[in-house]
């Protein structure tokens, strides 16, 4: 199953150049997903490429910064900011990226509105 997600356009940038290998949620899927479809959110507004994932680690805040801060491709206070009322963080693996030649609309997938977070795309 593929979800499309939005991602900020300078993580986006950072998964592309391998710096980032953990994609991080506060949410998890319902169902089992093993594709990311990449919406790279405002300014550009664009589908740009796909996250196969590996796998999905889900620890308490602290404990996942201290062990994978060298592959989030974040802050240490964007980090905690992000997670700040949080008892739970979910880092997916990045396994592969396939970064498209070209970028398409959400249109294009059948979708109106980019999602908050996610959403299931056939």
């Amino acid at each position: 199953m593929k979800v499309l997600m939005s991602i900020k356009p300078k993580f986006v940038e950072k998964i592309f150049a391998g710096s980032k290998t953990f994609e991080l949620r506060k949410k998890l899927f319902k169902r089992t997903v093993d594709t990311i479809v990449i919406y790279s959110s405002f300014p550009k507004k664009k589908v740009v490429g796909e996250i196969i994932i590996d796998r999905i680690i889900s620890s308490a805040p602290k404990l996942l910064w201290k062990f994978y801060k060298n592959n989030l491709g974040i802050s240490e206070k964007e980090y905690f900011e992000y997670y700040k009322n949080s008892k739970v963080a979910y880092a997916i693996k990045i396994k592969k990226v396939i970064k498209y030649k070209k970028e398409l609309e959400l249109k294009d997938f059948g979708i109106e509105k980019a999602p908050q977070s996610y959403q299931y795309i056939d």
